[in-house]
């Protein structure tokens, strides 16, 4: 029971919309041998009965492989199987035909007469309302469930059925297709609708991580674009200058290197923008993408009075594990909480829907760095890097450096990198059959002066 129930839950939504589908079309032809082949049996005797439930099940079961392959090619996993509903649409009429046959010639008694008519108008329902899956346009299928509706009078009348008879006989097999007719395309039609929102939630996210690149671009480009062409400016100068053995020159390579510092500061002020995070933005914008991806979000807690690297560490949990919950598994419900507690700020964020690969292992519960961070961490290397000597060595001599370049890595470990500069600890991994966890703790002694965050115990 536990590995079916893992099963299911380790399907995303659409997935498990197109399980139940599927299995829904299988079930219907479960139902038509329940619904018209059992009693059949049972009113028509044990011979005429055997084969007229026999027919009945090699039409459900040519139903069922045709809703399967018929959902395949909806999914656009296959061509369309025009034979299979050519061979369906042929054999319901063979069944439907013989069922009336035996219906005016099988003998005399009105159980016979009742079951053969109810094997005549239940295989051609289901027969129309499989075919309705195989075809896309609203026109073939009206045509496809009328076409089987008049058959059914026009069979009935060679055959001796009185005309009111064959006229009621056509309306009931007119109003059962196309109930199950309008059922197969409904059904269709919301799996379709399912893939299509959750592409579309991909692509979104997609989207904001694009925006958020260029939008860095941007920056860089008009922090940098004014001081690089000064620079070449400036060089080319000097050059000239240099080879007239001017002393300007070294005038302006002064000039130079002091634009190329002051460009390195302001490099990394965009970058350090990236990355400090304020929490109440990150809880604020957290709960409302994760409303607006169809997942409910509840925030509780109080930011008011913690320090900024505090704030900034935290910040970037909160907004890697929300990432993590829109991009893996299938998560319903989202609960973020920050408390003090014992003179440390604790922040969780608890999803269900967690899949089976996230609940699986403790490190793989928060693997997905934004875009944003990843433009960020490279852009910072390359701007930092000709201050990477003198920041080492100020982080050796005084013990308040910048982390080195691992401190731009992903998932557990950038986490970690971070709240380590707070003296923060990370923890995560699953809680319940399909939850995950993540927990993030910062000690706030000797940081603040504000006295509801400094020793609080809650």
């Amino acid at each position: 029971m536990g590995g079916a129930g893992g099963w299911w839950r380790g399907k995303t939504t659409p997935a498990k919309v197109e399980t139940y589908t599927r299995w829904s079309f299988h079930f219907f032809a479960a139902i038509e041998v329940m619904a018209i082949g059992l009693p059949v049996f049972g009113e028509a005797g044990p011979v005429l009965g055997g084969w007229l439930i026999a027919l009945v099940g090699a039409h459900a079961a040519l139903c069922a492989v045709t809703a399967s392959r018929a959902l395949d090619w909806a999914r656009g996993l296959r061509e369309q199987p025009v034979r299979l509903l050519w061979l369906l649409g042929a054999a319901t009429y063979v069944v439907g035909v013989t069922a009336l046959v035996l219906r005016e010639h099988g003998g005399p008694g009105k159980d016979l007469h009742g079951a053969a008519a109810t094997v005549f108008v239940g295989v051609l329902a289901f027969g129309a309302g499989t075919l309705a899956l195989g075809v896309r346009e609203r026109r073939r299928v009206v045509a496809t469930v009328a076409g089987f509706a008049c058959g059914a009078g026009a069979v009935s009348f060679p055959l001796g059925v009185p005309g009111v008879a064959a006229l009621v006989t056509a309306f009931a097999v007119l109003l059962a297709g196309g109930f199950l007719a309008a059922t197969s395309i409904f059904s269709v039609w919301l799996l379709n609708a399912v893939y299509a929102l959750d592409e579309a939630r991909e692509t979104r996210a997609r989207l904001a991580v694009a925006e958020e690149r260029l939008r860095f671009g941007r920056d860089l480009h008009d922090v940098l674009g004014r001081n690089l062409a000064v620079i070449a400016l400036k060089s080319e100068l000097a050059v000239q200058l240099a080879r007239r053995e001017r002393p300007e020159a070294v005038e302006q390579m002064v000039e130079v290197q002091r634009i190329a510092q002051e460009s390195q500061r302001e490099v990394r002020a965009v970058v350090r923008g990236y990355r400090e995070a304020d929490l109440g933005a990150e809880l604020a914008g957290a709960q409302g993408v994760l409303a607006a991806a169809g997942i409910s979000c509840e925030v509780t807690g109080d930011t008011a009075g913690l320090p900024a690297e505090v704030q900034s560490a935290l910040g970037w949990v909160v907004r890697e594990a929300t990432t993590n919950v829109l991009r893996h598994g299938d998560a319903g419900r989202c609960a973020v909480g920050v408390r003090i507690r014992e003179g440390s700020v604790v922040l969780t964020v608890e999803n269900d829907g967690a899949a089976p690969s996230r609940a699986g292992g403790g490190g793989s519960g928060v693997e997905a760095e934004s875009g944003v961070a990843e433009v960020a961490g490279a852009a910072h290397e390359a701007g930092a890097a000709g201050a990477a000597d003198r920041t080492r060595g100020a982080g050796a001599a005084g013990g308040a450096g910048l982390p080195s370049g691992g401190g731009a890595g992903s998932g557990l470990v950038g986490l970690r990198e971070r709240l380590a500069v707070v003296d923060g600890t990370l923890e995560a991994g699953p809680v319940g059959p399909d939850g995950f966890r993540v927990v993030a703790s910062v000690p706030l002694s000797g940081r603040t002066a504000d006295p509801r965050v400094s020793g609080v115990t809650s």
